[in-house]
C-alpha cells in the first residue's frame, strides 16, 4: 500500500517527502531539511526502512539534511550527476528506476534550475504503470518555476533555456491529469513569486502559471522569466557550496544562559553578532546597545541568513528559552551553527541589573506623514527595488536593507532618521543597524507601507 507523507518547515517554506510501501516496508526520503529526527521518527512509526534518499538538486536555501539522514539509516543516496560533489552518493541518470516495492520511482533529469537537477515519476502498480505524480524539486512551483541564476557565473540565458525545455518537452508531455509536489511553497526564494498551494496538477498550472499558460518562444520566455528577478540572498552562495561538502553531523545544542553582566561583556566586542530576536515593538521600547534586531517570524530565518555572517560569533536574546531554542533550530537548517550563548531570561534580568538601553522611536504611518518633510528628517525605505518601483512615500530616499551597512555614507547622521518597508519588519532590522552606527536618533514605522496605503496617504510614483 502507499505511503506518502510531507513535511513542510516553516520560515524555510521547504517541502520534503517519505513515500514507499507499507506491504514491503520501505520508503525512500526526498529533500530531507537538516534536522531529520522527524523522518526518523515517521519511518519507525510506520514500521519502514528508508531505503533511499534523493537530492532532486545541490541545494542553495538550507543545508541538507541528506548525509546525515544516510548515514543514520545505511539508505542508498542518490542525486543527479555533477562533479560539483565532494562526497560519496550514487549519481542517477533520467529513465533509472528507484524500486519500492509496488511503488516506484522514476529519474527524469530536469536541468533548469540547476544543471544536475532531477525530478521524479511516482508510479503505484495498483493504480496502473504509468505515473500519476512528480516531485518537481525547484523546477516548477504553484503558479511559478524555478529561479536559473543561481549559479553566478553568467550562466543564466542557459539555463532559463534548458528550464524551458524541461517544462515544455520533458513535464507538459506527462498529461495534465498528473499531481506535482514541489520542493517549496509561498515565501521561498527559489522562485519570483511561488503561490500558496502546496501541491497542484500540471493542469492547473496550465492554466493558472504565467510560465506556462502563456505560449512563448525559447527567446520571448528567457526575456520573460530574468527580467525583474529579484536578487537571491546572500546565502545562497554559501549553502550552495557547503551542500557539495561532506557534512557535519553535529545536531544543534542550546548554549548557556548568560547572566546579564557577562552578556554586557560580550556584547561590547566588536567580533560578535548580538541578534534581538523579539517583536519590533519590543526591540523598539529597550535594547541591548549594538543588537540587531530579526524577529521571531515566519521571516526570520530568510532574513537571518541576509543579514548575519556564518564567520562570527551570534548570542541570542529572547523573549523565553523556548524562542531561542526555535531561533536555534531555524539558524541550524541555514547554516549559521555558531550559536554561543543567550541573555538570561531576556530583558528582564537586563533591565533589573540596571544596565544601559538603547531605544528606537516608533511613529504611525500619519505622524510619518506629518513630519516627512521637515528639514531635520529623512525617510529611508528599506524594500526591494521591485517594491519600491510600484510606489514610495513622497520625497523617500531608497537602500535596500541587506546593502545598508555599505551605503552609510549616503544618509545624515545627525537627522532624525525614519525608516519603513512593507510591514515594518525590515524597517525594524533597519533601524536597529542604524542605531548600532551610532545615527542620532532612528525612528521605525509599524505596519509600514501597508499602513500608509490602508490610511490613503500619498504615494510617490517613479
Amino acid at each position: 500500500m502507499l505511503v506518502f507523507e510531507r513535511v513542510y518547515t516553516d520560515g524555510l517554506a521547504q517541502l520534503s517527502y517519505l513515500v514507499g510501501d507499507s506491504k514491503a516496508a520501505v520508503a525512500a526520503v526526498i529533500d530531507p531539511r537538516r534536522d531529520i529526527d522527524i523522518y526518523l521518527r515517521m519511518a519507525r512509526e510506520r514500521g519502514l526502512r528508508i531505503a533511499y534518499v534523493i537530492e532532486t538538486h545541490i541545494h542553495a536555501d538550507f543545508v541538507s539534511g541528506a548525509q546525515a539522514l544516510a548515514e543514520q539509516t545505511g539508505a542508498e543516496l542518490i542525486g543527479g550527476r555533477s562533479d560539483d560533489y565532494e562526497f560519496e552518493l550514487r549519481q542517477v541518470s533520467g529513465g533509472e528506476n528507484l524500486e519500492l516495492g509496488q511503488v516506484r520511482l522514476q529519474v527524469m533529469h530536469s536541468p533548469g534550475h540547476t544543471p544536475e537537477h532531477i525530478s521524479l515519476l511516482l508510479v503505484d502498480s495498483q493504480q496502473g504503470e504509468e505515473p500519476f505524480a512528480l516531485f518537481t524539486g525547484d523546477t516548477l512551483f504553484n503558479l511559478d518555476v524555478g529561479r536559473p541564476d543561481l549559479l553566478g557565473d553568467g550562466s543564466e540565458r542557459k539555463m532559463a533555456a534548458k528550464l524551458f525545455d524541461t517544462l515544455m518537452n520533458g513535464y507538459l508531455p506527462l498529461g495534465e491529469r498528473v499531481e506535482m509536489y514541489p520542493c517549496h511553497g509561498a515565501g521561498s526564494a527559489c522562485g519570483k513569486s511561488i503561490g500558496d498551494r502546496q501541491q497542484s496538477t500540471l493542469g492547473n498550472e496550465l492554466l493558472f502559471n504565467p510560465a506556462l499558460r502563456e505560449q512563448r518562444s525559447e527567446k520571448e520566455f528567457v526575456d520573460w522569466l530574468l527580467e525583474g528577478m529579484p536578487e537571491p540572498p546572500r546565502h545562497y552562495t554559501r549553502l550552495k557550496k557547503a551542500n557539495v561538502k561532506r557534512a557535519s553531523m553535529d545536531g544543534p545544542a542550546l548554549p548557556p544562559p548568560l547572566a546579564p553582566q557577562a552578556f554586557q561583556v560580550i556584547a561590547g566586542q566588536g567580533d560578535v553578532q548580538i541578534v534581538d530576536i523579539r517583536s519590533i515593538l519590543a526591540f523598539g521600547g529597550g535594547h541591548v546597545p549594538g543588537a540587531i534586531n530579526i524577529a521571531l517570524r515566519n521571516e526570520f530565518i530568510n532574513w537571518a541568513g541576509w543579514m548575519l555572517d556564518a564567520d562570527r560569533p551570534i548570542f541570542l536574546i529572547g523573549e523565553s528559552n523556548e524562542d531561542v531554542q526555535q531561533a536555534i533550530i531555524q539558524l541550524y537548517r541555514i547554516g549559521l551553527d555558531d550559536v554561543r550563548g543567550y541573555l538570561r531570561n531576556g530583558m528582564t534580568d537586563w533591565q533589573n541589573a540596571a544596565l544601559p538601553l538603547s531605544q528606537v522611536g516608533e511613529w504611525t504611518v500619519h505622524e510619518l506623514d506629518a513630519r516627512r518633510e521637515d528639514a531635520d528628517v529623512q525617510v529611508l525605505d528599506v524594500r526591494g527595488p521591485g517594491e519600491v518601483a510600484n510606489g514610495r512615500v513622497p520625497g523617500a530616499k531608497h537602500i535596500f536593507v541587506a546593502h545598508l551597512a555599505e551605503h552609510l555614507g549616503h544618509l545624515d547622521r545627525e537627522k532624525t532618521t525614519v525608516t519603513y518597508c512593507g510591514s515594518g519588519y525590515r524597517a525594524s532590522i533597519a533601524a536597529s543597524i542604524l542605531k548600532r552606527e551610532g545615527f542620532r536618533n532612528v525612528v521605525n514605522t509599524p505596519g509600514s507601507w501597508l499602513a500608509w496605503n490602508a490610511a490613503g496617504l500619498p504615494v510617490e510614483n517613479n
